[in-house]
């Protein structure tokens, strides 16, 4: 068979002119053929799309290759090597080479691919899975090797365009949650050619500033996009930077629906920059709400243990109202006035008759006008007379010295006489009831010494009880 033109061939060689009525068989018509077109074409490399992906329990793929005017069939046998799988699927836009050959069962022709190039999105995609399987299987992903990231962090560098949305993002909700975080940019191509290798160079750069000013997370992180758009996350050579840093990485590439190389790699993947700057700040958040919950039951506590505290005074101030000396004094000067009435009335009960006498004694003198037995009995009414007041003043004087007796007896049992003395009175500071015993506090409790003039706050470290006397 011979080319007569291009794409046209000479078919005559093949098949001897009609009028020889030569019968072919169709197997005999179908090898012919097949030793043509492999003789023919032998290898070749043929683009397409990928249509009618089929993988059979076999291992061996069956697709079609397609453009927008034919279709091809091709073949891909099981353990082929040189071709990865990975990424194959319809749609996907493909390079195969391999050998043109008939399968005579069928009588079609079609490619027997022994080598496979995916273009486009897909030639990413599958370098994509193949990095990402050969770093997994290196550990650079093992959860184990993943430091955790500072639960307070004060410095952190962000790896980024200076130019982008994604450091603004990250700011302003970092701003928005806690302020105190001191930022350190180190700015970087995000995408496009050099770009991966300006990211590697900020990270070591990045480890050496930190052996000096210590940093506590590098964040590398930009906006969505495609995946060419993302590539430079993916590079092997960011990816193995990240593994070697000292200083713990966080990655926040894209969306949360985007994946990167370098989030598996890094200790900590965030969905977006701004979920990134909310874990970073996450402590700070959790522990002002703390604070405030802490500050609302110590403020309530307080309230509580005031209310406490004046209770305990009001009742202590009664008790005190109830002992106090000059409650005792009044008492005592309620007593002497109730003396005093009945002193009174002994007294006009007892001069009553004397008085009687008198009356009746001046009747008879008036009567008789003995002037000699009146005075004698003035003499004796006068030391009657005498001797009852003298009796009743010493009745007066020894109760007001027994009054004087029981206010200075009271007044040397005042607390507060107690106190002038140099004693004192412990009390306990929760509880304001007094201590009688050593055994009573314990260690760490906090105690009130009260004293002639004012009262001193202390702390118990050691409290002794009395051993059981000797014998």
């Amino acid at each position: 068979m011979a080319r007569s033109s291009k794409n046209q061939w000479d078919f005559g060689e093949l098949f001897p002119a009609a009028d020889t009525r030569t019968v072919w068989s169709v197997s005999d018509l179908t090898g012919r053929l097949k030793r043509s077109i492999e003789k023919e074409f032998g290898s070749l490399w043929v683009s397409g799309e990928i249509s009618n992906w089929r993988l059979q329990s076999s291992g061996h793929a069956y697709f079609v290759l397609k453009d927008a005017g034919a279709q091809l069939n091709c073949v891909l046998f099981r353990g082929q090597a040189g071709v990865d799988r990975a990424g194959l699927r319809d749609g996907a836009r493909v390079t195969v080479g391999g050998d043109m050959t008939v399968y005579e069962p069928r009588g079609t022709y079609q490619l027997r691919v022994s080598s496979l190039e995916l273009e486009g999105i897909g030639a990413l995609q599958a370098a994509f899975e193949k990095l990402k399987a050969k770093l997994s299987a290196e550990g650079l992903f093992d959860p184990a090797r993943k430091r955790p990231i500072p639960r307070y962090p004060s410095r952190v560098a962000v790896v980024t365009s200076p130019t982008g949305a994604a450091l603004q993002d990250v700011l302003h909700v970092a701003g928005r949650r806690f302020a105190g975080i001191e930022w350190i940019l180190s700015p970087v191509r995000v995408q496009g050619t050099g770009s991966a290798a300006e990211i590697v160079d900020a990270i070591a750069l990045l480890n050496r500033l930190s052996e000096t000013h210590p940093l506590d997370v590098i964040l590398i992180t930009r906006g969505g996009g495609s995946l060419e758009d993302l590539w430079s996350f993916n590079e092997e050579a960011v990816a193995r930077a990240i593994a070697v840093s000292r200083v713990p990485v966080i990655s926040a590439v894209g969306h949360e629906i985007d994946f990167t190389i370098a989030d598996f790699v890094a200790d900590l993947r965030a969905a977006t920059p701004s979920a990134a700057a909310e874990l970073l700040t996450e402590g700070f958040v959790q522990a002002s709400g703390r604070v405030e919950a802490a500050r609302v039951r110590i403020r309530l506590r307080l309230q509580r243990q005031l209310g406490q505290s004046r209770e305990a005074e009001r009742v202590l101030t009664a008790r005190l109202a109830r002992v106090h000396p000059r409650r005792m004094l009044e008492q005592q000067g309620q007593r002497l006035d109730d003396l005093s009435l009945i002193l009174a009335r002994r007294l006009r009960f007892t001069s009553g008759p004397h008085r009687q006498a008198l009356t009746s004694l001046a009747r008879r003198l008036s009567a008789v006008r003995p002037a000699q037995a009146l005075l004698r009995r003035q003499e004796v009414l006068l030391q009657l007379v005498g001797r009852l007041r003298t009796s009743a003043r010493r009745r007066w004087m020894g109760l007001n010295e027994r009054l004087a007796a029981k206010g200075s007896a009271l007044r040397l049992l005042s607390p507060q006489q107690v106190l002038e003395r140099g004693y004192s009175i412990t009390l306990d500071a929760g509880t304001g009831q007094v201590v009688r015993a050593a055994g009573e506090v314990r260690p760490g409790q906090s105690i009130t010494t009260r004293l002639a003039s004012g009262s001193i706050q202390s702390t118990v470290t050691a409290s002794e009880s009395p051993g059981p006397a000797a014998g």
